[in-house]
């Protein structure tokens, strides 16, 4: 029975999801183009005082090298202005000494600041006890909002230079991000959180509250506006969590029924971009070609951890892992209850292939390839859904790589949408693929050889301290933000390194898919002929996913076998 009810949840998930792509992905063509929708009569007059008070002429388009400056300057000044409310946070309203009383460290807050702002919210803290609640509101809250709304503002204007022909501009950043605010996060995170509290999730700004335990021991209870920033750290995918046990703490996740809500929120937007890119270059086939790929590895993902998390650890042989009416089975350590093998799987999987680090249970404690098949989301270069604009723009990476390779079989040069893919486009692609292997396996082996690297594992070593140092880099670098919690990473060591990959994440990969978004948009439409690879078919979707898995393994499976695979072996002795 517990299979049947775990593949009954992730079925009416894919389902919910695949109803919503046409409407939200319709809705999403028609708010970045201008067109009109029913929220126009409530967001167009403040649109209008923002560009008047901004000075910003909405009619005014901007060049990549324009819209690029603009993206990586509102990153830096959204960075400074977090550090700068986090290292005066214990001046300003809502800060209980008695509480919070973790130190925030130049090197904490400024790793913390570069996390929000990039959307990674990799948090070497723990919430409760460090951030008082101006800074949860101002600071972090504030930058879920605006760092999703940048990252979508991106991923829709990459997908207009695809479509466009013989133009040098893209949009314009600040239209687009104002209206990924208004149009679409503000009024998803106010339903959002309506129901979230409704569900039990806390939204105050009352003192902790500290009660007497049955036992007579008294026990602090944390308040604060956690429903607000709950909601935007799925929706914008954030991640993060208010409390240091992210969405295991019952405040923020408080049922199932949030637990599958919450996931909905981060998977719908990413999702229904396949349906905005196929709707705004003219060929809705080439959107659900994205779509079914992403479902299908998706899938893939469920039930491989799935049965690994059921099938719990081969060393421990006088358990009984199987399920019955008496007990879950499989591996429950690190799990919560409420929620059992199948709601952690599904966060589990939803989290890490976006890049919401917004997790229910420990993932340290996931079994060996359990935990493997989640650190093989992130390497696939957050593309399976991804997050907010980025994982549109990396399958299209994907699938240009595909075609590049396509082309070579048959000797034609490679064309995608009609627009050849020459040496520049080739540059931009190399540079977007490289990037990861690049910054994540040279800071893991820097890591795992110094004194500074191996003073963060705690809690162990060998095979499973290496996967926790490689998930620990490859979560930052994928703007993901999640851990595997035996890695002590508030130091400074830690906390720069981690930023250095945070930083490269995010616009190291936009950069490059903004330029080359800018050089398909000044070719013309090439007409397809009989020697067109098509890229809407099956045929080529079967072609994309196996370019994905290659270059997953020819980058990482040396790093994979020295840690997952290693110790799932030394299980087996």
């Amino acid at each position: 029975m517990a299979i049947i009810y775990s593949l009954a949840e992730y079925l009416l998930f894919v389902v919910l999801v695949t109803i919503c792509v046409k409407p939200l992905g319709g809705y999403l063509e028609r708010v970045f183009a201008g067109k009109h929708t029913v929220l126009d009569w409530v967001f167009h007059p403040i649109e209008k005082v923002i560009y008047r008070v901004t000075a910003v002429d909405p009619m005014a388009e901007m060049t990549f090298g324009q819209y690029a400056t603009c993206f990586v300057l509102f990153g830096f000044f959204g960075t400074s202005l977090l550090y700068a409310i986090l290292r005066v946070q214990r001046f300003l309203p809502w800060f209980f000494p008695a509480y919070h009383t973790t130190p925030l460290t130049p090197d904490l807050a400024l790793n913390t600041a570069i996390s929000f702002s990039t959307t990674t919210t990799w948090q070497a803290y723990a919430g409760e006890n460090t951030m008082s609640y101006f800074s949860q509101m101002a600071g972090l809250c504030a930058q879920n909002f605006l760092a999703g709304a940048a990252g979508l503002a991106v991923g829709i204007a990459f997908i207009r230079g695809l479509a466009r022909q013989v133009s040098d501009t893209l949009g314009n950043f600040w239209v687009d991000l104002v209206r990924a605010i208004l149009w679409v996060l503000l009024p998803a995170s106010l339903i959002g959180a309506l129901v979230l509290v409704w569900q039990g999730v806390p939204m105050n700004f009352h003192q902790y509250s500290v009660v007497t335990t049955v036992g007579g021991a008294k026990q602090v209870i944390p308040q604060g506006p956690v429903a607000a920033l709950e909601i935007i750290k799925n929706l914008g995918t954030n991640g993060g969590g208010f409390f240091n046990v992210n969405g295991a703490h019952p405040y923020e996740n408080p049922t199932p029924f949030s637990n599958f809500l919450e996931m909905l929120a981060i998977v719908l937007l990413p999702a229904a971009l396949t349906n905005t890119f196929g709707r705004m270059v003219g060929q809705p086939r080439q959107g659900w070609v994205f779509y079914w790929v992403m479902v299908f590895l998706f899938a893939c993902g469920l039930l491989s951890v799935r049965l690994f998390e059921q099938t719990g650890n081969p060393q421990v042989r006088s358990v009984d892992f199987r399920s019955s009416r008496l007990q879950p089975g499989g591996n429950m350590e690190g799990k919560e209850v409420r929620f059992g093998i199948t709601g952690s799987t599904l966060t589990a999987v939803v989290t890490s292939n976006t890049a919401t680090g917004s997790y229910n249970s420990m993932h340290d404690s996931f079994s060996s390839l359990g935990g493997m098949v989640l650190l093989l989301n992130m390497l696939l270069g957050e593309l399976v859904f991804g997050g907010l604009g980025t994982g549109l723009y990396s399958m299209v990476m994907a699938a240009a790589i595909a075609v590049f390779l396509g082309g070579l079989m048959v000797g034609r040069t490679p064309e995608y949408l009609g627009k050849k893919i020459g040496p520049p486009e080739n540059k931009m692609i190399m540079l977007y693929a490289l990037a990861a292997p690049l910054v994540v396996l040279p800071l893991t082996a820097i890591a795992v050889s110094t004194h500074a690297g191996l003073g963060g594992l705690t809690t162990n070593s060998g095979p499973h301290g290496f996967t926790e140092i490689l998930f620990g880099y490859t979560s930052c670098f994928a703007n993901n933000g999640q851990t595997f919690a035996g890695l002590s990473a508030n130091t400074p060591f830690y906390n720069l390194t981690t930023a250095f990959a945070m930083i490269v994440g995010r616009f190291g990969l936009a950069i490059p898919a903004l330029a080359l978004a800018a050089l398909f948009g000044r070719q013309r439409n090439t007409p397809a002929t009989t020697g067109t690879l098509p890229t809407h078919s099956f045929v080529f979707a079967l072609l994309l996913t196996a370019c994905l898995i290659v270059m997953v393994a020819v980058s990482y499976l040396p790093s994979l076998a020295l840690g997952p695979i290693l110790e799932r072996l030394q299980f087996g002795a």
